[in-house]
């Protein structure tokens, strides 16, 4: 099976300009191909994450990746479903966050001896002359076509789409005729909500080129090129995945614990567990089928499964093997080892006592108090697996001492470890 086919087969192709020459170029040919991440944050999130396994199957079939760091579109910031404007971000904070991507994403992506290539559009972007721009890439775009884009269309509607986000997709676009020049990249690949962007670049390349060839300049030997879009990470009912109470879920382990990246992929609805072992493991289509045999609480094997092979893939077979041991036996002497912990100062207990609420906040459970507040009077919290349900309950330093620790736990995924 080609590696068209192995994606297709996987669930991860939605749009393709030319299915007939891209499944040819894939799965005859080697050609590079490259993907887009705007540095927007200090990591990589699960809504990343299936560009960057794209990127692996294509990568382990001989073509060559291309990843692409926004240092200059994200002085802008991509509207796309967005229904206000971006918060700006210094130039310092973009180049720390590309850091951090560089980091995450060698873990699935072989950047060695040339296997792939990275590079930052803030390099060709920032020093152009807008005048000249305009002149050579904006004549290619008109207005109309632009406006009807789904990128553009939620901000349209509200009244608030600025000039200044309008011309994201002119960079974009312009981004890949300029990796197409440099590296002969032929095919753009992104998530499905930026089919309008990937769009833009596909025909700027061929207008360009179409231009040069009436001037008499030739035809140019990278005209052809395409675009791919591939499923976003949502579940069944059409939410998209990676979001918790706390927030997204981070690729990064100081913002997200292996432990609770772990438990996120074992607590997925019973519905989504096939899908997502499909999008985001290497585990073959054959052990993934037998397991979508499994029924009852057997699925909960595959649920083991996804869980363990995703957290192997972004952490580590260590981080993967203590955060399983940990979830199987949350409260044995084993497992409490491998559970995330916080420890208490002396000086956070008052006549050697800790407001629970107070215990929660600081150990980062909740981000405030009214908010753990919340939770205790609903019943979402448990001390030791006794559920709590005064918010006047408190944690005894005496209690921490005896056994070495305190289990807080969160809802049905969130635990941590109290210690001195």
């Amino acid at each position: 099976m080609g590696v068209y086919d192995e994606l297709k087969a996987r669930g991860m192709i939605a749009q393709v300009t030319n299915e007939e020459q891209v499944r040819k170029l894939l799965n005859e040919g080697k050609t590079s191909f490259y993907i887009g991440f705007d540095p927007t944050a200090d990591s990589l999130h699960v809504g990343h994450f299936v560009q960057a396994m794209v990127m692996s199957h294509l990568q382990k079939a001989g073509h060559m990746p291309i990843a692409l760091f926004g240092g200059g579109t994200g002085m802008i910031g991509d509207p796309s479903g967005k229904t206000d404007m971006r918060k700006m971000l210094t130039r310092e904070d973009i180049d720390h966050n590309i850091d951090c991507f560089k980091k995450q994403m060698s873990r699935l992506v072989d950047f060695s001896e040339g296997k792939a290539i990275m590079v930052n559009n803030a390099d060709w972007l920032l020093d152009l002359k807008y005048i000249e721009f305009i002149r050579e890439i904006g004549v290619h775009f008109t207005v109309n076509k632009m406006l009807a884009a789904e990128c553009y269309k939620q901000r349209l509607e509200r009244g608030g789409l600025t000039f200044f986000e309008m011309n994201y997709m002119l960079m974009q676009s312009y981004d890949f005729y300029y990796l197409n020049q440099k590296y002969g990249c032929r095919l753009e690949l992104g998530g499905d909500d930026q089919w309008s962007n990937i769009i833009g670049g596909v025909e700027l390349i061929r207008r360009i080129a179409a231009q040069k060839e009436a001037r008499g300049e030739g035809k140019s030997q990278n005209s052809e090129a395409y675009g791919m879009t591939f499923n976003l990470l949502t579940t069944s009912e059409g939410k998209k995945m990676g979001k918790t109470e706390g927030g997204a879920v981070w690729l990064d382990p100081d913002k997200t614990s292996p432990y609770d990246f772990y438990q996120y992929w074992r607590n997925v609805d019973d519905a989504d567990v096939i899908f997502c072992l499909k999008m985001l493991t290497f585990l073959s289509l054959e052990q993934i089928d037998e397991l979508s045999r499994l029924e009852g609480s057997e699925i909960n094997k595959a649920k083991e499964i996804l869980a363990y092979e995703v957290t192997k893939l972004i952490h580590g077979q260590d981080e993967a093997d203590k955060a399983q041991s940990a979830a199987r036996s949350i409260f044995g002497a084993k497992g409490s080892d491998n559970m995330p912990e916080f420890a208490l100062s002396d000086e956070d207990f008052t006549d050697g006592e800790i407001l629970l609420l107070d215990a929660m906040v600081k150990a980062k459970l909740t981000p405030s108090k009214s908010e753990a507040r919340r939770l205790v009077t609903q019943g979402g919290v448990s001390v030791d697996d006794q559920k709590i349900t005064d918010p006047k309950a408190v944690i005894k330093k005496s209690d921490i001492e005896e056994k070495g620790f305190v289990v807080i736990k969160k809802g049905k995924k969130s635990f941590i470890k109290i210690t001195l």
